[in-house]
């Protein structure tokens, strides 16, 4: 099956959008859904422009705690507001400092926030937003420890039937995983046995602004340090295992792990690597590897499903495909990716269409009146990533029971007032 071929029978079979806006939207045929990011860094910028470019948003407020960042995106999102014959963003919705994400909920020109900031403030930033009438697309991971998921879960429950939330899983929105997951389902590669899947990226991208020590270069590096970003497994590796999950339909219910800093010489605490030993029920064992220290832009993922009947295989970029009883491939003639993948967000291959596939789908969620909750599935996926965290730091096996009523919580060790 070829993209084309796909992309026919998407429209139908998935209620997917390609469609003008005026036809498909309740919105009158001049209306945009009016978007607030907040957090203005590479991946947020990247995000929020595939949804101006691909789901017909307007760019019309902008919030974060640095104001040299607020000023750059406004800059580029002017720039792609012009190209889109939309005007300028007015700068009284440009909102900077500790209280930004505050401002930009309360404003009443925004239907729909952006939440890309460190993944420590996802949650927060998730209660704010929705707590004041936005829909809202939040990154993952859906928190950094389990009570911050415990809160994500009764905002998701409090908020249900009124936005519209979904967090940044776009793997599952991508043509190519979306149609081997299905033929997974459909019985392709027969009873599934074993999985084995890896993530080998480059190290984090460091930005050079304030003192190695200081919490502002803590915020703006905040990849380096766990209590920021969860550690690689939760903040990266998280995509790999939301497949697993995905394709598995259920979480896994222990996890033995082990992890370790043995390149990376970049001040911060995360490990580099990362070797996991998931089990599903019914004895399925996902054998997990990750890396994130490459100094040659190496970056390689994938999962491999080994079935009684065949064998699936879902790399980023590559052959995806199952070789079997019942063999099948996706055609694909989009290049491979670059060493700077996995900084920017910068999605080809298998994944070329996945940020504009989910990017419709939430827009169109909103504009239609069938709002999407997705937090507890995001939720799932990182406490699975957090239940082999927790067996790397304790050098045992964890149990999903276990894990559920961890009750450790990670502190920012800063006051953000400083930075009003």
């Amino acid at each position: 099956m070829d993209r084309r071929k796909f992309m026919q029978g998407a429209a139908g079979a998935y209620g997917l959008m390609f469609v003008k806006p005026e036809t498909a939207f309740s919105y009158a045929a001049n209306s945009r859904v009016r978007w607030g990011l907040l957090g203005c860094g590479r991946r947020g910028t990247s995000v929020a422009t595939s949804f101006a470019k691909n789901a017909g948003v307007e760019i019309v407020a902008l919030a974060d705690i640095f104001p040299d960042q607020l000023a750059t995106a406004k800059q580029h999102f002017d720039a792609v507001n012009a190209s889109l014959n939309l005007p300028a963003i007015d700068a009284r919705r440009m909102f900077r400092g500790h209280e930004a994400s505050k401002a930009i909920a309360a404003c009443s020109d925004v239907d729909a926030i952006q939440i890309s900031t460190p993944p420590f403030f996802h949650v927060e930033h998730l209660d704010t937003v929705t707590a004041a009438g936005k829909h809202a697309y939040c990154e993952k991971p859906v928190g950094v420890d389990i009570p911050q998921t415990r809160r994500a879960l009764e905002i998701a429950r409090r908020e249900n039937g009124k936005v519209s939330m979904a967090v940044g899983f776009q793997i599952r929105s991508a043509p190519p995983f979306v149609e081997l997951v299905r033929r997974i389902h459909a019985g392709q590669i027969g009873k599934m046995a074993q999985i084995a899947a890896f993530y080998n990226s480059p190290p984090a991208v460091m930005v050079d602004r304030g003192a190695p020590s200081s919490d502002e270069y803590r915020l703006r590096n905040w990849l380096l340090y766990r209590n920021l970003s969860g550690d690689i497994l939760l903040e990266q590796n998280i995509h790999v295992i939301d497949v697993c999950n995905w394709v598995m339909g259920t979480h896994p219910i222990a996890a033995y792990a082990k992890s370790s800093r043995k390149v990376v010489q970049n001040p911060g605490n995360t490990s580099d690597n990362y070797e996991v030993i998931f089990t599903y029920p019914e004895g399925v064992e996902l054998s997990f590897s990750s890396t994130q220290f490459s100094k040659n832009n190496f970056f390689d993922v994938s999962e491999r499903f080994f079935g009684s009947e065949g064998l699936a295989e879902a790399p980023y970029s590559g052959a995806l495909q199952i070789r079997g009883t019942q063999p099948w491939a996706w055609s694909s003639n989009t290049a491979a990716p670059t060493g700077q993948f996995a900084a920017n967000g910068a999605f080809t291959d298998n994944l070329a269409e996945a940020d504009a596939m989910k990017d419709r789908d939430f827009v169109q969620s909103i504009v239609t009146g069938k709002l999407q909750n997705q937090i507890a599935a995001g939720v799932e996926t990182a406490r699975s990533c957090m239940m082999a965290r927790k067996s790397a730091e304790t050098g045992r096996t964890v149990t999903w029971q276990e894990i559920e009523a961890d009750t450790e919580a990670y502190t920012l060790g800063m006051n953000l007032a400083q930075f009003s």
